[in-house]
C-alpha cells in the first residue's frame, strides 16, 4: 500500500477547512497510509523586506526537508510548477504504488511559499492553476485530488 505524507507549513484553525480535510483524510485511508506533518510558519513583520521572507525560507526549508522521507517522491506544490489534470496525477499514484520509492510526499508552503531550496530537491514542482488561493484551501483542493487519483485508478464513477 502506498503511503502518502502531506507536509505543510502553518497550522489549519478554521473549522470548515479542517472538516472537509478530515474528511478526505478519512477516505484516503481506504486507499493509502495517510500522514500529515504541520510544521510552523516563521513569524514576520507586517511589511517584511526580501530578506527578511528569505531567511524565514530557508528556516521553514530546513524542518520540511528533514520530514521528507528518504525514499519518497516528492511533489512540492508552488505556483511556477507544472499544471496537470487529475488523470494525470492517478497515474503518477500508480507509478507510485508500484516503484521502488512506495512513498509520495507532498509539500505545501506557508503565506510565502517554499525555498528555491525545497523546490529544487523535489522529484515535481506542481501548481493546481495560474490562480492564488489560500494555502488551507489548497490543502483541501490537494486531499480531494489524490480522493480522485485513488478513484480514477480503481475506475470508480466518482471520476465524470
Amino acid at each position: 500500500m502506498l503511503a502518502v505524507k502531506l507536509i505543510c507549513v502553518g497550522k489549519m484553525r478554521e473549522k470548515f477547512y479542517l472538516d472537509a480535510f478530515s474528511e478526505y483524510a478519512k477516505r484516503l485511508g481506504a486507499y493509502c497510509r495517510f500522514e500529515l506533518t504541520e510544521l510552523a510558519e516563521v513569524r514576520l513583520p507586517d511589511a517584511p523586506s526580501q530578506k527578511e521572507i528569505g531567511l524565514a525560507l530557508e528556516k521553514e526549508a530546513a524542518g520540511i526537508l528533514k520530514s521528507i522521507p528518504t525514499d519518497a517522491y516528492t511533489v512540492a506544490l508552488c505556483v511556477e510548477g507544472r499544471q496537470m489534470p487529475s488523470e494525470e496525477l492517478a497515474k503518477l499514484i500508480s507509478r507510485r504504488e508500484g516503484s521502488g520509492k512506495p512513498r509520495l510526499c507532498c509539500i505545501i508552503g506557508g503565506s510565502y511559499g517554499l525555498s528555491p531550496r525545497v523546490k529544487a530537491a523535489a522529484d515535481l514542482r506542481l501548481s493546481m492553476s495560474e490562480m492564488t488561493f489560500p494555502h488551507h484551501l489548497a490543502r483541501v483542493m490537494l486531499m480531494e485530488q489524490l480522493y480522485r487519483g485513488f478513484k480514477i485508478n480503481e475506475g470508480s464513477k466518482y471520476h465524470k
